[in-house]
């Protein structure tokens, strides 16, 4: 008589992902954008994600278009700290409003390094079936970040 059975590891996987929570996955992916780490971000993101970022016009993008998104961010804000502050559950959809702060050290989505802090309120929607994200949109107000980061003009980006 056997007591202990062994599993294959695609039914651990299965019997893990069923015992996952879409809120639970989602903030994972936070907590590893919280610490700036591309990797450990999409670990828990689906090869064939959808990502709208709506504020930079980025529609029907994939996993990699994310990454360069991820990279960037971290890259222009190194001391990035993103407080989450609230994380609503609705079926698979998890909508989470952040802020997102730091201080500009390289430029970012067309704004050249001044050096200022920066600090957006957003929300992003987080679609998830089982232990992966499968579809991620994100919004923030575009001219909150660029007053923020003393862009001037919308046409011709220059400097206050």
């Amino acid at each position: 008589m056997k007591l202990f059975t062994r599993k294959d590891q695609t039914e651990d996987r299965a019997e893990t992902a069923a015992e996952v929570t879409p809120t639970q996955t989602v903030s994972a992916f936070l907590t590893a954008f919280g610490k700036r780490d591309v990797e450990a971000t999409l670990s828990v993101v689906d090869d064939a994600v959808r990502v709208d970022i709506h504020p930079t016009g980025l529609r029907e993008g994939g996993s990699a278009d994310l990454r360069a998104f991820l990279t960037e961010t971290f890259t222009a804000f190194p001391d990035l700290l993103v407080t989450v502050k609230n994380l609503i559950e609705t079926g698979s959809v998890v909508t989470a409003e952040l802020k997102v702060e730091g201080t500009q050290a390289a430029g970012y989505l067309g704004a050249i390094n001044q050096e200022k802090h920066l600090d957006v309120d957003a929300a992003w929607r987080f679609t998830v079936a089982g232990d992966r994200i499968t579809a991620v949109d994100a919004y923030w107000c575009q001219n909150q970040l660029y007053r923020r980061l003393a862009v001037k003009r919308l046409d011709q980006i220059s400097l206050v």
